[in-house]
């Protein structure tokens, strides 16, 4: 839906980015939500975290 809205892959990143600072619990489940599997999940919060 970012995409749909027009949001650039550079936005998407950086959306993850602060949604992992200031929520990571939440960030968490709303990939879960998504039902990632898991390794794409981790992969999503170490480079949203090291972004940070």
């Amino acid at each position: 839906m970012f995409a749909d809205i027009g949001l650039t892959e550079a936005d998407m990143h950086r959306w993850h980015e602060l949604f992992e600072r200031r929520h990571p619990e939440g960030h968490q489940g709303f990939l879960e939500w998504l039902r990632l599997p898991v390794d794409r999940i981790a992969d999503i919060r170490r480079k949203s975290a090291e972004a940070s």
